[in-house]
């Protein structure tokens, strides 16, 4: 056998081991909140599609004429040919979503997390994250250069702590959290972290991936407060309440046009299909015209978690820790017997004994269906 074949199978063997393995499974998206899987029709409560736009039919339509009007893909990176005119279009709009002066789309949430942080931080800066921050944003800070510190999730004080000690050492302090943690749905405090940046002059960069479309009337977590919070870097993606594909970051015209021209997964990235940017402009019309629907994920999350008798849900994200993976695992094949579609979320996505179901919530799902699911995680999953 190849070496490479070998290895391969080895790790693959030690992961089944653990009950770690991961398989891609082909899966028909039915009408959104219905999925297809080996010929069964389940009720999905695992995807991001938070408000169900990417089945809405003028997102839908509106992907198809930027086809149509565009074309299929657009043939270079964006610095050569391939920012087509509704990439001014959709920056516009979300600059103003999230009261900036300018804004910068990106491939993917990936993409910007990798791109934007080694822009702006290298080696004689140092990067403060919470320790729960998506991967990608991990990943970000690895390729910097930059001193790395985490700190302990959401702990302000920790982080003050750290920026007392160590933030005179160096040129600059970039601090990095999410605004909605995707596999625990509970919010950062991002009014205290913009005072503490600001008393300290570090900069404040929020993933507000899950937060955008669902919080603050569909503005994302920095506007679900009274007070705004002051964020100078607000990153979040189209792919999930958005519905479409991409993501983007917003802050000042300084700030955008340095990405432009230091971001190397902008730089060095063929520019997203028109396809994707004109959905995302319908979505975005959508939840700015529609408040009462952009409030149902949150109203259904916290309709969930009252009848699981969990904690109150703070976004569309409600987790149902279980421990062990196998136990993630059972819990997952109970609930599919049942018809529903929940997946098992397990090391190393989530920290060691914290594996879990991770349910999220749509503004299409039925309440009857909520009521369902909340008995059976309440009566055969935590009891």
């Amino acid at each position: 056998m190849p070496s490479l074949d070998r290895f391969a199978r080895d790790k693959l063997a030690e992961r089944e081991q653990q009950r770690l393995r991961r398989s891609i499974v082909e899966t028909d998206a039915g009408d959104g909140i219905h999925v297809v899987r080996g010929n069964r029709t389940l009720l999905s409560f695992c995807s991001n599609d938070y408000l169900n736009l990417s089945q809405h039919p003028k997102v839908k339509r509106a992907a198809a004429a930027a086809a149509e009007r565009y074309g299929a893909g657009a043939g270079a990176s964006r610095l050569v040919t391939g920012s087509h005119p509704l990439y001014a279009e959709l920056e516009a709009r979300l600059a103003r979503l999230k009261g900036t002066e300018a804004a910068c789309v990106f491939g993917s949430g990936y993409l910007a997390n990798a791109g934007i942080i080694p822009a702006l931080a290298g080696r004689s800066d140092l990067i403060l994250i919470d320790e729960l921050a998506h991967s990608s944003m991990h990943a970000g800070t690895r390729l910097s250069g930059a001193a790395v510190m985490p700190f302990r999730h959401n702990d302000v004080a920790h982080l003050g702590a750290l920026l007392d000690t160590e933030r005179r050492q160096y040129r600059h302090a970039l601090i990095v959290t999410e605004g909605v943690f995707s596999m625990d749905g509970d919010l950062a405090p991002l009014a205290e972290l913009s005072a503490l940046a600001k008393h300290h002059d570090a900069w404040l960069m929020s993933d507000d991936a899950h937060g955008v479309g669902v919080l603050g009337g569909g503005r994302g977590s920095a506007f679900a407060s009274a007070q705004a919070a002051g964020i100078p870097l607000q990153m979040g993606t189209l792919s999930k309440a958005i519905g479409s594909y991409g993501a983007y970051v917003c802050a000042s015209r300084a700030v955008i046009e340095l990405l432009h021209n230091r971001a190397r997964t902008l730089i060095y990235s063929t520019g997203l299909p028109p396809a994707a940017l004109g959905a995302a402009i319908a979505a975005l019309d959508i939840i700015d015209s529609e408040p009462d629907y952009v409030a149902l994920p949150l109203q259904k999350a916290r309709m969930f978690t009252r009848a699981a008798n969990l904690p109150a849900a703070q976004s569309a994200i409600v987790p149902v820790t279980v421990g062990s993976a196998d136990a993630a695992l059972r819990a997952q094949a109970l609930l599919e017997q049942e018809g529903f579609l929940v997946i098992a979320i397990r090391p190393p996505t989530v920290p060691e004994g914290t594996a879990r179901l991770r349910v999220t919530f749509s503004a299409a799902h039925p309440d009857e269906s909520i009521e369902r699911l909340a008995a059976l995680v309440r009566s055969r999953i935590l009891s």
